[in-house]
């Protein structure tokens, strides 16, 4: 049985993938509403370079899995942080302030679950991820840490 081409995406393979380079990661989207018919979750494989960080923000209204597939992550979730290896998760409730940071010296490859994929429109124009990475206490939170940019 064939595909209407206006069906949505029941799967998408690497070459589907939406790539996306930010100041913090290189990004494979493979679950979001433009790629696939969904409304409540979005998937994003992120390559984070050695010595690189998403520094601390957070996301007004969608909670947030963080899934290590390869590396180490300092992960924190406001003032808690745990190095988290290939298997383990953080879970970060909507609203919560957190960040990613890889001080080692191999990649970091993580998959992050956002949800829901869809916001009404009062809450889409909210700025998503929203840093707060120069406000105290997250400016100061890891002085002593090894540096990252």
């Amino acid at each position: 049985m064939e595909t209407r081409k206006d069906a949505p995406a029941s799967f998408i393979q690497i070459a589907d993938a939406i790539r996306e380079t930010n100041p913090w990661t290189n990004n494979e989207w493979l679950c979001r509403p433009d790629l696939v018919a969904a409304e409540k979750l979005l998937l994003v494989r992120a390559n984070m370079d050695p010595g690189r960080c998403h520094p601390f923000h957070y996301h007004p209204h969608r909670e947030e899995i963080i899934y290590v597939v390869y590396g180490r992550a300092e992960q924190w979730v406001g003032r808690e942080h745990r190095i988290l290896r290939a298997g383990e998760i953080a879970h970060i409730p909507a609203g919560t302030i957190h960040a990613t940071y890889n001080p080692h010296v191999e990649p970091l490859v993580f998959l992050a679950v956002l949800s829901p994929a869809k916001l009404p429109p009062e809450e889409a124009a909210d700025p998503d991820p929203t840093d707060v990475s120069t406000e105290e206490p997250w400016r100061s939170l890891r002085r002593g840490f090894p540096p990252c940019t």
